[in-house]
């Protein structure tokens, strides 16, 4: 089976209203949305309203209410506000996935009356409003609006947040489908791509292609985004022959105008096939369509090129995207970054992670977890720690990836106090129970605090697995092993495993009865 599949399933993570187009480029490599690449996006299009988007873009991840008072100051400022330039704003945040602070702004626009609410617009903020708020706020945004905007923007914009759900409103989806044929409302492009996207998440490749055969019937002309999904059902069903001919038939339909995301599709379904020399051509045809200022498709380029370890394409086209932009992003930055790891190229790393530390404005921590995974695969901890080292000193915080690679490699190295102190670190970042260690990494802390007669450590440990809600029996008789080990005893741990509701057996009693005492 062709192991393009797994991106397929990544694909149709955003909705299709929001992310048409980025829809059909993630079938060839993964999507890496950055909070930097937003600030780069619009300052070229206008020079007074750019000031008030680096202002809204530089929020990064802040509270949402930040966004209102941005707005507010910039008015009280004396400032002018055009519509036209929130909503291209409202867009470029929306393409970022920066969806929370997207719907604030238009709900500020709303508020202030700086907008009609146009049946687009009421489509568009209904969107934010199921990825925000949830399905059941977007359905009461539905039902609230008055008749004449419920329309095929709205409807649309209803069906795209159902299907963007796997699994969860599937019959929603549908239902919604067929009243829009009883309206006349379902014969649109965007219409059929959310429906064939929810049977590619499920898995359903037959009832793609009937959703297809449907938009035939429809008399609706393919676009790039539908050639995509189509591909990539048939990549699913290891039927290349059929992928084949899908371009084909595209290439010579002169109603269709195909994009780069469709050749980036087909030579990353080339690529999980084996096909490298074919999906070089197709690389080279996608180069050619790239249209405009768009970072996108280089981005795309050079994480094909480096799957199919072609060094020198790599190369070439960083170099050709530094020629067009001469700053590159944060996130062209962890493309290359990622590109030259997959290459096993250590000393280009070094080199192109240092010129970003020298010019980023944002620091993104996900380029220094890549650099520290290429050095700790290669056993070179002093230099993963030097990185995180100098990161901390920039004010990086580390995420759940920076924990688990450095855990991980500690816990394999037999440092367990260091393992044990970045598992203290991953638990204080966590909101709630989402995580838990493998069996085999709580049986090796288990094993080493006993070892090493620890009762300090075991007992930091046991408090981790409390605070993860997974202290268990075994847990509570190896720590009751290490106070014996250590011929140390605490009165107190009989009440600490009674209120951890532990339910003993006999032999763990006896091993309390000797570290705490008889009870009486």
């Amino acid at each position: 089976m062709i192991t393009a599949k797994c991106s397929v399933r990544q694909l149709f993570l955003r909705s299709a209203a929001a992310t048409k187009m980025r829809f059909c480029a993630a079938a060839a490599a993964t999507s890496l949305p950055a909070d930097a690449a937003v600030a780069m996006a619009v300052g070229t299009k206008e020079k007074g309203p750019s000031v008030l988007y680096n202002r809204l873009s530089s929020l990064g991840r802040s509270p949402e209410e930040s966004v209102t008072m941005t707005l507010d100051k910039w008015v009280n400022e004396g400032r002018p506000v055009r519509a036209a330039a929130l909503i291209r704003y409202v867009k470029e945040f929306r393409r970022y996935r920066r969806h929370a602070h997207a719907l604030e702004i238009m709900e500020w626009m709303e508020n202030t009356k700086h907008t009609k609410m146009t049946h687009d617009i009421h489509a568009m903020r209904l969107g934010l409003i199921a990825k925000v708020r949830g399905i059941e706020a977007a359905e009461k945004y539905f039902s609230d609006l008055p008749e004449p905007a419920k329309n095929r923007h709205s409807y649309g914009a209803l069906l795209g947040s159902y299907c963007s759900e796997k699994n969860k409103n599937v019959d929603k989806a549908i239902s919604l489908y067929n009243e829009m044929k009883n309206q006349n409302i379902a014969s649109n492009t965007e219409v059929h791509f959310n429906l064939m996207s929810l049977y590619m998440r499920l898995g359903q490749h037959e009832k793609v292609l009937t959703q297809y055969q449907e938009m035939k019937l429809d008399n609706i002309v393919p676009d790039t985004i539908t050639c995509c999904i189509l591909m990539n059902c048939y990549a699913s069903l290891n039927d290349i022959e059929s992928v084949e001919r899908v371009i084909k038939e595209a290439e010579e339909d002169k109603q269709i105008k195909l994009r780069w995301s469709a050749y980036s599709t087909l030579a990353s379904i080339y690529c999980s096939a084996g096909l490298i020399t074919k999906a070089e051509s197709a690389l080279k045809k996608s180069e050619k369509l790239i249209d405009g200022r768009d970072r996108q498709p280089y981005h795309f380029l050079i994480n094909l090129y480096s799957r199919i370890h072609n060094f020198e394409e790599v190369k070439r086209i960083w170099n050709s995207y530094k020629t067009v932009f001469q700053k590159p992003t944060n996130i062209s930055y962890l493309t290359m970054l990622r590109s030259l790891d997959r290459l096993d190229d250590i000393n280009g790393q070094q080199d192109l992670y240092e010129e970003w530390e020298s010019v980023c404005m944002s620091f993104d921590v996900r380029l220094t977890n890549v650099m520290i995974g290429s050095y700790l695969r290669k056993n070179m901890i002093q230099q993963a720690q030097r990185v995180w080292e100098k990161a901390s000193e920039r004010g990086a915080v580390p995420d759940f990836k920076t924990c688990d690679m450095f855990l991980d490699y500690y816990l394999k190295n037999n440092d367990i106090d260091s393992a044990l102190m970045w598992l203290e670190t991953r638990i204080s970042r966590m909101k709630r129970n989402e995580w838990k260690l493998s069996q085999d990494q709580v049986n090796t802390f288990l094993k080493a605090f006993e070892d090493a007669k620890d009762v300090k450590g075991q007992e930091r440990f046991c408090q981790c697995l409390r605070r993860l809600g997974h202290l268990d029996l075994n847990a509570c008789e190896k720590l009751l092993l290490t106070y014996l080990a250590a011929d140390a005893t605490d009165p107190t741990l009989r009440q600490r495993i009674k209120d951890d509701k532990i339910q003993l057996n006999s032999q763990t009693n006896k091993l309390l009865d000797m570290v705490c005492g008889a009870n009486e």
